[in-house]
């Protein structure tokens, strides 16, 4: 009895470890399973219908007291729960087919055929030559030369004409211009200085003097220029203004009609000598205002000239205005005190106040020396100012002092 109840124990083992066996392939896909069902030999271990049956008919034997376990031998020898089985069909088993990997070719099908070189890779001398590193853009620079390489905007820049040299050195021009994209910022100015009347060789130029220019609202530049147009401005005078003030479109419209207005009463002129006076010399426009107000102080109270002689002498020469007081006050007392020059003469030929006045000097020490020095208009052999400043040496030699250079050179030399 406890032989048979031993061999009943044997037989739940190995039904066990049969299921044991079976579940893992169970949690697989139903394909991969139903593949490997295909492919796997006939099992060797009983199913649970088969064992049943074995142990109800061991029960049974039990209780008609025969003593011969099921699966013994006629001889009363013991045999395994095996050899009562059909033995297997020995058949060569087929080499399990490997299914591809659906994922991984998913994965990998849009990447390129040839992978990525490593850093450590080895190349030949020949692709290491054909190598170029390009150079690193500093961090910090005094000059713009280290960045037109890296800088787009630079680069037509500098084709149009900048000067960067010269860009460089007024204040924070330089990095207003690493900050502005060329087509974005830069391409609607340019189109709107050729529309004011900038030649296009004078783009380069104008932006070098002026390149805050680019950092205009393009709304506020067109609203300063219909100002202009509004005053009468023609456009040939509106660019030749904008071209030598080129500082002229930065201001208001405000500022522009206080300083127009200041000329106007200041002086006394009318609006068409103000507006031809402006033309001439438009920077008068942009400068300060007391160096103007100081020069037409020195004119009426230090140089005794008339408000109406002031009046034929500003807009005779416009850069009387910004002269220098000093320069002013030198050539007046020549002019004037030496040379015996009256108001009206200089009222009449107001140039002589920008010419040089070692110039006015040498000539006139050598007319004084010829004997040839008069200057009043009434007397015989008279000199106007005109011919003495605006004359070459040579011709003011031959003309004017009727001596040859070589007399004029040798009389400097004494000097």
């Amino acid at each position: 009895m406890a032989s048979w109840a031993r061999q009943l124990s044997r037989w739940r083992c190995l039904l066990q470890t049969a299921r044991a066996a079976e579940f893992p392939r169970r949690l697989s896909s139903s394909r991969s399973a139903q593949a490997r069902r295909r492919l796997a030999p006939p099992t060797l271990l009983p199913s649970r219908n088969d064992v049943l049956p074995w142990r109800s008919q061991a029960c049974r034997r039990v209780s008609a007291g025969s003593c011969s376990p099921p699966g013994g031998a006629e001889d009363g020898s013991f045999s395994s729960p095996e050899s009562n089985l059909p033995s297997p069909v020995k058949q060569e088993q087929p080499k399990a087919e490997t299914l591809p990997n659906l994922n991984a070719k998913i994965l990998y099908e849009d990447w390129d055929d040839i992978p990525p070189s490593s850093a450590l890779e080895e190349i030949s001398e020949e692709e290491a030559v054909q190598i170029i590193a390009e150079p690193l853009l500093p961090l910090q620079s005094s000059t713009l030369r280290d960045y037109v390489d890296h800088s787009e905007t630079l680069a037509k820049l500098v084709h149009l004409g900048v000067d960067l040299s010269q860009v460089e050195k007024r204040q924070k021009a330089g990095q207003l211009l690493l900050t502005l994209d060329f087509e974005k910022d830069i391409r609607e100015i340019l189109l709107f200085l050729k529309d004011v009347g900038v030649e296009d060789n004078q783009l380069g130029p104008f932006l070098t003097k002026n390149p805050y220019i680019l950092a205009e609202d393009l709304e506020a530049l067109e609203t300063r220029v219909a100002y202009l147009k509004s005053k009468k401005f023609g456009k040939a005078e509106i660019a030749q203004m904008v071209s030598r003030a080129p500082y002229l479109l930065l201001f208001s419209v405000e500022r522009l009609d206080n300083r127009l207005g200041f000329f106007k009463n200041e002086l006394g002129l009318s609006v068409k000598k103000t507006k031809d006076l402006v033309i001439r010399l438009p920077r008068l426009l942009t400068g300060k205002i007391g160096p103007v107000k100081e020069n037409l102080q020195v004119f009426q109270i230090e140089l005794g000239f008339q408000h109406n002689e002031i009046q034929q002498i500003v807009f005779k020469t416009p850069k009387i205005l910004t002269a220098s007081k000093k320069r002013l006050r030198q050539t007046f007392d020549y002019l004037h005190n030496i040379m015996g020059i009256p108001h009206n003469m200089l009222t009449h030929f107001p140039q002589v106040f920008n010419s040089k006045l070692l110039r006015i000097r040498e000539r006139h020490m050598f007319l004084t020396f010829l004997g040839r020095a008069q200057y009043d208009p009434a007397q015989p052999s008279y000199i106007s100012l005109d011919q003495l400043v605006s004359l070459p040496d040579e011709v003011f030699c031959t003309v004017v002092a009727k001596a040859s250079m070589q007399d004029f050179e040798k009389f400097l030399k004494t000097l």
